[in-house]
C-alpha cells in the first residue's frame, strides 16, 4: 500500500514550486507570462526530440529555434502566426531518421498550444486563464486520489496502464465543481460547468496522447527535470490537450457566430 504513494511528497513539492511561479506569471501577465510559456514549450519540444532521437544537442538548437520563433508568432494573433509555428516541425522533421510525423504532429501541438495559451492569456484575461488551469490542476489531483483509492478497471490500459475509470470520472466531477465555482462568480452561466467537463476530457486526452508516445518510444518520462513527474512535458501535457480544445472552440465559436 506503501508504495502506492511514494512518490506522493517529491510531487506534493514540485507542485507548490510550479504553483507558485505560474501563478506569479499568470498573474502579472505581459512578457512575464510569455517568457514562461516560450520557455517551458521550447523545453518541451527539446524533451519531444530527446525521446525520439538521442541527440541532445540538435534538440537543444530546436529549443533555441523554437523560442525564437514562439516569440514572434505570439504577438500576431492571426492565423499567420499559427502557420509560422509550423517552420521548427518541419526542420526537426527532416533532421530525424525516424518517427518524422510523430515529431511533426507533437511538436506542432506543443508549440500551438503554446501560442494558443498567449492568446487566451491576452484576450480573456487572467481569471480565464486561472479557470482553465484550476481544471486541468483539479482533474489531476482528483484523479490522482480516487485512481489510488479507489482502483478499478483501467481507462486505457494499453496506453497509460495507471489510469482508472474511477480516477478518470473523479475529474470530471472535479473539473465540474471548479466550473460550477466560476459560474456563481462570473457571467457565463451554468454552462461553464459542462465546457469544463470537456475541457477536463480535453486535457485528460492530452494525457494519454503523451503516454503514447512515451510507449511507442519505449521511455517512462520525457525527462527528469521535476522530481516526482519527470520532465515538463508530463507536467504540462494536460495543459497542452486543454489549449488546444479551447483554441478549437474559440475557432468554432468565431466560425458559427460569423455566419450567423
Amino acid at each position: 500500500m506503501a508504495s502506492n504513494w511514494d512518490d506522493l511528497k517529491p510531487r506534493v513539492l514540485s507542485a507548490i514550486a510550479m504553483t507558485i511561479v505560474g501563478a506569479a506569471s499568470v498573474v502579472m501577465g505581459g512578457i512575464w507570462f510569455q517568457m514562461l510559456v516560450i520557455f517551458v514549450t521550447a523545453v518541451m519540444v527539446w524533451e519531444l526530440w530527446t525521446m525520439i532521437h538521442d541527440e541532445p544537442t540538435k534538440g537543444m538548437l530546436l529549443a533555441a529555434l523554437s523560442a525564437a520563433v514562439l516569440s514572434g508568432a505570439v504577438t500576431d494573433n492571426s492565423m499567420i502566426g499559427l502557420l509560422l509555428l509550423a517552420v521548427v516541425p518541419l526542420i526537426g522533421a527532416t533532421q530525424l531518421p525516424k518517427e518524422r510525423g510523430t515529431f511533426f504532429i507533437y511538436a506542432y501541438a506543443i508549440l500551438g498550444a503554446g501560442w494558443g495559451l498567449v492568446q487566451f492569456r491576452m484576450g480573456n484575461g487572467v481569471s480565464w486563464v486561472v479557470w482553465m488551469l484550476l481544471v486541468v490542476v483539479v482533474t489531476d489531483i482528483s484523479g490522482y486520489f480516487a485512481g489510488r483509492m479507489l482502483g478499478g478497471p483501467k481507462f486505457w490500459p494499453k496506453i497509460s496502464p495507471k489510469k482508472t475509470w474511477s480516477g478518470t470520472i473523479a475529474g470530471w466531477v472535479g473539473a465540474g465543481f471548479v466550473g460550477f465555482v466560476f459560474s456563481m462568480f462570473t457571467d457565463a452561466g451554468l454552462s461553464i460547468i459542462a465546457i469544463s467537463v470537456a475541457v477536463s476530457f480535453a486535457g485528460q486526452m492530452g494525457d494519454i496522447a503523451q503516454s503514447a508516445v512515451k510507449r511507442r518510444m519505449g521511455v517512462k518520462d520525457s525527462s527528469d527535470l521535476i522530481p516526482g513527474h519527470g520532465g515538463l512535458f508530463d507536467r504540462f501535457d494536460a495543459v497542452l490537450g486543454a489549449t488546444l480544445f479551447l483554441l478549437l472552440f474559440t475557432f468554432v465559436s468565431y466560425a458559427v457566430g460569423g455566419a450567423s
